[in-house]
């Protein structure tokens, strides 16, 4: 047990977003005090990087004091007509927003803004990176 505890300390943990306790009853080897009642949730660094993204997505421009630039705001695209001009507006304003922002961890390959026809109330986001430590090609989707 107490190997498994000097090798978990030793790899990069990071805190869950949005901050929760955990309580899963379950050790783990990157947070093995995780399953403890009231041990804060933690993740890798993909988890991580993640995370990261979609607070760049779902924050909105203003909603933080310090930095009121910072976020797309992508969950006002289900108040606005669903067009060509909306989706390339917003994969413009997702690009640049990324890059900014999370520009010395990703780099930004590809943002795809799509709706499927017949269906154009949900809105698919489709981001490829490739993470700067590891040079790995990742991919996350999120509809709204």
């Amino acid at each position: 047990m107490a190997e498994l505890i000097q090798t978990a300390l030793r790899k990069e943990r990071f805190l869950d977003y949005p901050y929760r306790v955990s309580g899963s009853g379950t050790p783990n080897t990157i947070a093995p005090y995780a399953h403890l009642q009231g041990a804060l949730a933690v993740y890798t660094a993909d988890d991580h990087l993640r995370d990261l993204i979609l607070q760049v997505l779902l924050t909105n421009p203003g909603e933080r004091v310090n930095l009121p630039e910072f976020g797309v705001g992508v969950q006002r695209l289900v108040f606005e007509p669903n067009s060509e001009t909306l989706r390339a507006t917003t994969q413009f304003l997702i690009s640049n927003n990324l890059q900014r922002w999370l520009g010395d961890r990703i780099t930004v390959e590809g943002v795809t803004v799509s709706s499927e026809v017949g269906d154009e109330k949900t809105v698919t986001i489709e981001i490829v990176y490739t993470v700067k430590v590891t040079q790995e090609r990742q991919r996350i989707q999120v509809q709204i």
